[in-house]
């Protein structure tokens, strides 16, 4: 009794819900965009080879489709992402209600030979699985290329008149616009309708197709069953050799000979399919919502919170030689510990000026640094004092709150006004300290030692050819900046 109410309860366990099928169906449409993305971004960076496949890609999405599902059709009885949702596609029985409980029960591996897709079901099915979309994306694209603007404006649009003695193939493209500007919205609107229409019917279980192609060749969607799967499963293992006998070792072949290839490697190549492209959409979709969500930036700024960046490192150029004719007496090029450059004086003055000295415009009392020398002039460079650990938010240039922080190369971090005209070589400090002007406040920081400070205690003077200004320089290391201006970068806090 139990066994005969479960056949007339009208319960069919085989049949996918709609909610499956549109799953399907979504899963499908995500294929195309997703490889065409990966394929611009591929093309951006190898455009001589890539270009004309990116041209031609709706071609070759479509070539490929059509080996990949007719495969999949032929051996698993079902299309790639059906498969992939445990979906199959069979024939609809001339009978009564199309339905035979009955035999589905007692022989269901019958069953399944008969309900088979047969060689020109497969072919049905892919028009509707390949050309449909294919026709469909292309008359869309047209339609938006030719028609959409004559929708848009109306009757102020003036559409295209057929020229006298016009060729073939203008007449051809003629009525193809037109067909794209009259016929094709009314198309476009009876294809999602009538989609609609059977979505409704299949899910008030009135009809048997969830789509009006599905009706039009005689197929429906099924789910997978346990004849299905041995079947899959016998499918599946490679076939011996001809001629081989049961139960004997294969015989050795060659990896490139064409029966390898298309009983063993290609089957194999198709149906690795199944997972590794829904595992890449899956994965594409992830990292678009990672960019796209602002939980990926919070992630980053708290890694970034109890990162303590110690100070940039100053290597010093190494000890110039000075050339013919330039030799100063009493003036030595040492090298400091730090390996840096240094003009020093001869030794009783160094011994002199090597006292500690008070900045009156940062209050340090210490030894008073050497300037760097240029490799190239022999010149002792303009540079100010690095800022200090009490004073790590200041501008080192202008000793005030930084504002705009801009970074140079070494790593030294300014006002963007401060370092751009540093780098210029038209800030005050450097105008006033090549004129010799002591009001600029630069003589007490980067001219304290050797020549600089004798210099100011001479009274002064224009210090041109004697100096560099640190034009086109870092204002603390006094190395030379790449690009100039051009290579200062906004810190963004």
């Amino acid at each position: 009794m139990e066994f005969m109410t479960n056949i007339q309860s009208g319960l069919d366990e085989q049949k996918p819900s709609l909610f499956e099928l549109l799953s399907e169906q979504q899963l499908a449409s995500l294929i195309p965009p997703s490889l065409r993305y990966l394929l611009a971004t591929a093309t951006h960076r190898h455009p001589r080879y890539l270009l004309r496949i990116l041209n031609s890609f709706d071609e070759i999405y479509a070539l490929l489709s059509l080996l990949v599902e007719r495969h999949y059709l032929r051996t698993y009885g079902g299309g790639f992402t059906e498969n992939f949702y445990g979906l199959k596609r069979e024939r609809v029985l001339r009978v009564k209600d199309g339905e035979v409980p009955r035999a589905a029960l007692g022989a269901p591996d019958q069953v399944r030979e008969t309900l088979k897709l047969k060689h020109s079901d497969i072919w049905m099915n892919l028009a509707i699985m390949v050309a449909l979309p294919y026709a469909k994306r292309k008359l869309d694209e047209s339609y938006d290329i030719h028609a959409a603007s004559a929708n848009i404006l109306g009757p102020a649009f003036r559409s295209e008149t057929l020229p006298q003695g016009a060729s073939i193939k203008q007449r051809m493209l003629y009525y193809y616009k037109w067909f794209l500007r009259k016929v094709y919205p009314s198309v476009n609107a009876a294809y999602y309708f009538s989609l609609l229409a059977f979505n409704l019917l299949y899910l008030f279980d009135s009809t048997k197709y969830s789509s009006p192609f599905l009706w039009m060749i005689g197929s429906r969607i099924r789910r997978l069953n346990g004849a299905d799967h041995k079947a899959i499963e016998l499918a599946s293992q490679p076939t011996p050799p001809r001629g081989q006998r049961p139960g004997a070792p294969p015989a050795p072949a060659s990896l490139l000979s064409k029966r390898t290839l298309t009983e063993t490697v290609y089957p194999k190549m198709l149906s690795s399919l199944k997972i590794l492209l829904p595992t890449s959409i899956f994965a594409l979709k992830f990292l678009e919502w990672w960019h796209a969500s602002d939980f990926a930036r919070q992630l980053s700024r708290k890694a970034a919170e109890g990162l303590e960046l110690p100070p940039p490192t100053i290597s010093g150029l190494p000890a110039p030689t000075p050339p013919a004719g330039k030799e100063k007496s009493g003036v030595t090029f040492t090298s400091d510990a730090k390996g840096g450059a240094a003009a020093a004086a001869d030794t009783e003055k160094s011994e002199s000026t090597a006292a500690t000295a008070t900045s009156p415009a940062t209050g340090i009392t210490g030894s008073a640094p050497s300037p760097p020398i240029s490799s190239t002039s022999y010149l002792p460079i303009l540079t100010v004092p690095p800022p200090s650990t009490d004073n790590a938010e200041n501008c080192p240039i202008c000793l005030s709150s930084i504002q705009t922080p801009t970074a140079a190369q070494t790593g030294y971090v300014y006002c963007y006004t401060c370092i751009f005209r540093w780098v210029e070589g038209e800030h005050p400090r450097q105008i006033a300290f090549m004129e010799g002007n002591k009001e600029g406040g630069v003589d007490d920081e980067a001219g304290e030692t050797g020549e600089g400070r004798e210099w100011a205690e001479a009274g002064g003077g224009s210090r041109k050819d004697r100096w560099e200004d640190g034009r086109g320089r870092c204002a603390v290391t006094g190395r030379r900046l790449l690009g100039g201006s051009g290579g200062l970068r906004r810190v963004m806090v």
